[in-house]
């Protein structure tokens, strides 16, 4: 005999409502996953147990993704309704979904800073694990594209620095050697060294003797006295 239909209205036995929830939430969950791979759909289920917890699944792991698509197609939605006179927007859905979805993103900052993690399983914390290890990569490659390009600004400083001084430099040398051809060389002058200097007055004392009897040859001796000395 086949299994009868089974009359869905609250399950009183508080034992039998736990055992069916879990089998229930674990073959939605999974048909979720089915259906977003087979037709490649966008899928997202929420699911809060009479206790508060939380079960989740989103295609490719991406929960806020299709959230903000689902609140601009709702927004767009919503708009289009605005333009009939006759429709009423209902502002209190609207803060419900966007309270809602604020405590998901509260919810999922606590869990990056590792708390409020006693409610999460297994898979939710390699999940979890798996986003922070993602978010780590993407973080450390651009600290090291930040460092590199730091190193390389610094080298071409100094670089720069190392030209201007090695420039500098050559200029005070070629400030420092004399240029030869603006120094004047004064004419020698006779110097009295050794008795040079005697002697040149002497050849000139003989000199002026010889041009004295000289001139004393050519005057008659008469005319002597008159002739001035020289």
């Amino acid at each position: 005999m086949g299994r009868g239909r089974v009359q869905l209205k609250r399950i009183e036995n508080k034992i039998n409502r736990q055992v069916t929830f879990s089998k229930r939430r674990i073959g939605l969950l999974k048909k979720a996953h089915e259906i977003s791979v087979l037709c490649d759909a966008d899928t997202a289920v929420i699911i809060f147990s009479t206790k508060g917890k939380l079960f989740e699944y989103a295609t490719d792991s991406c929960m806020e993704r299709i959230l903000v698509r689902y609140e601009r197609y709702s927004y767009a939605e919503k708009q289009q309704t605005a333009l009939d006179p006759e429709a009423n927007v209902n502002w209190s859905l609207e803060q419900a979904k966007l309270k809602a979805r604020l405590e998901i993103l509260q919810k999922n900052q606590r869990h990056y800073v590792g708390e409020d993690l006693d409610n999460l399983s297994l898979k939710e914390l390699q999940n979890l694990e798996h986003q922070l290890d993602t978010a780590l990569k993407h973080i450390r490659t651009k600290k090291n594209q930040l460092m590199h390009e730091s190193i390389s600004q610094l080298q071409k400083k100094v670089k720069e620095r190392e030209k201007a001084l090695a420039k500098k430099t050559q200029i005070d040398q070629q400030n420092q050697v004399p240029n030869t051809s603006s120094i004047l060389i004064p004419h020698a002058l006779p110097l009295n060294i050794g008795g040079t200097g005697s002697s040149a007055i002497e050849d000139e004392a003989t000199t002026h003797r010889a041009n004295t009897s000289n001139t004393s040859a050519l005057y008659p001796s008469w005319m002597l006295c008159h002739i001035p000395e020289q």
